[in-house]
């Protein structure tokens, strides 16, 4: 009877949220406190609450504080410079151009915010490839290559989520998939080189001449308080951050949070910036933070009435043992495509948890379904799936059919899922 609530608790959120009738965060606290009480479970309901909320309480507040970091970053100009170099490197050479796109790419990408990052990234290199005739596809693929593996990050979006269902921190969920990542960039850099060189052949390099301010957004542009006096206090703080972030110095939340008051303190000294800065990330902030803390609510009563259990008891019973001990392989290797059908919130909030919760009945440790997860679901497969807005503005400001676009580059961005997955496997992030 439990497994049976359970199923329909996970039925109830994914119709509300994928046929929009409601949103994400009403439905996390809604849909499982409703099937909570007509399971009986009344006064018990708040203390299970209460417990989702402080196990997912790190998380929210390391992505709320890597938010307004890369974010601050982003105000004082730290990437300002580099992107200028690698736009008069790249010149009219339509393979140093592509190549160019995927490192900007990953570089605005650190953020963790894929519309800015297509704001940025493809408003800078537009006027470039149409300048050369240059394919706009390659522009909108290359550009999703790049976002795509970034958004692995443990301030992303999906991270994040499966850290906050897992109740677990990046240090046992992202560090170990940290090769992998590595191999998705060099996999993503490639690409580019390939799609690059037939854009090369097909057009030849054409001499032309431009600079960084013709080339960045009037969004970027437009931003006051560039820092560019302070770009190596900057450069030096976010290296120093990201190595102790891998090493795990501190927890993340800590790290995040007195890295962000350090970089505050010392680019906008005056109360006026610093709180102009704070207004300028509220909404990121609120949104991406607000949904954690009422997935808390959600994971809190699925633990607690043991829903979680049943319904994985039932799967256990379903799922052959033969294929068991691949259930890891074959999440990552269906991760991305399944991004065209669920929304990261419904795949993470509504499916992870009970492959993960069975899992465990098969000696498998569920935190490496995570890591399978996140390694396209929402990641690779984001700048693809029409079920996230920020595609629309990649496909948009490109000029391209998210029809097209998707045929061109479906294939490389699931070729990188598979080297990634390859990575994963022999470095022991996920195993078989």
């Amino acid at each position: 009877m439990l497994a049976l609530v359970g199923f329909l608790t996970i039925g109830t959120f994914l119709f509300l949220i994928m046929t929009k009738r409601m949103s994400v965060i009403i439905a996390l606290v809604l849909v499982p406190i409703i099937f909570g009480l007509i399971s009986g479970f009344g006064a018990e309901l708040g203390p299970m609450m209460l417990e989702g909320i402080q196990k997912v309480a790190p998380t929210g507040i390391m992505v709320a504080f890597a938010v307004l970091y890369f974010g601050l970053m982003m105000d004082a100009g730290l990437f300002d410079p580099i992107i200028s170099r690698m736009i008069r490197i790249v010149k009219g050479d339509p393979l140093k151009i592509v190549i160019g796109t995927a490192i900007v790419t990953m570089l605005v990408a650190l953020d963790g915010d894929g519309a800015s990052t297509f704001m940025i990234t493809i408003t800078a290199f537009l006027p470039l490839y149409k300048r050369l005739n240059m394919n706009p596809l390659v522009l909108s693929g290359v550009v999703a290559l790049g976002a795509g593996v970034m958004n692995i990050a443990p301030w992303g979006g999906p991270t994040a989520r499966a850290m906050s269902m897992l109740n677990t921190d990046s240090a046992n969920l992202f560090n170990p998939v940290l090769p992998a990542m590595i191999g998705g960039i060099v996999w993503v850099l490639f690409s580019a080189y390939w799609l690059g060189k037939k854009e090369r052949a097909r057009l030849g390099i054409i001499d032309t001449k431009g600079n960084y301010e013709d080339f960045m957004s009037e969004h970027a542009a437009a931003i006051e308080g560039r820092k560019p006096q302070l770009f190596w206090f900057n450069l030096m703080l976010t290296i120093l951050l990201l190595i102790a972030l891998v090493m795990a110095w501190l927890p993340m939340p800590v790290l995040f949070i007195v890295a962000f008051v350090i970089a505050l303190l010392v680019n906008y000294p005056k109360l006026e910036e610093q709180q102009e800065r704070l207004s300028s990330h509220a909404s990121s902030v609120v949104m991406v933070s607000t949904m954690i803390f009422a997935a808390g609510i959600f994971t809190g009563i699925f633990t607690g009435t043991k829903m979680i259990d049943a319904m994985a008891s039932s799967m256990v019973s379903v799922i052959p043992e033969q294929i068991a001990g691949f259930l890891p392989l074959i999440v990552a290797i269906t991760s991305m495509p399944l991004s065209l059908v669920f929304t990261p919130d419904a795949y993470y909030f509504g499916v992870l948890p009970v492959i993960s919760e069975a899992a465990i009945s098969f000696g498998i440790d569920p935190i490496e379904i995570g890591r399978a997860a996140i390694l396209g679901q929402m990641t690779t497969g984001f700048p693809l799936s029409p079920l996230t807005a920020s595609t629309f503005i990649l496909v948009g400001l490109a000029g391209v059919n998210l029809g097209e676009h998707q045929r061109f580059i479906f294939k490389w961005a699931f070729a990188t899922t598979i080297v990634m997955t390859i990575i994963a496997l022999v470095t022991g992030a996920i195993s078989i």
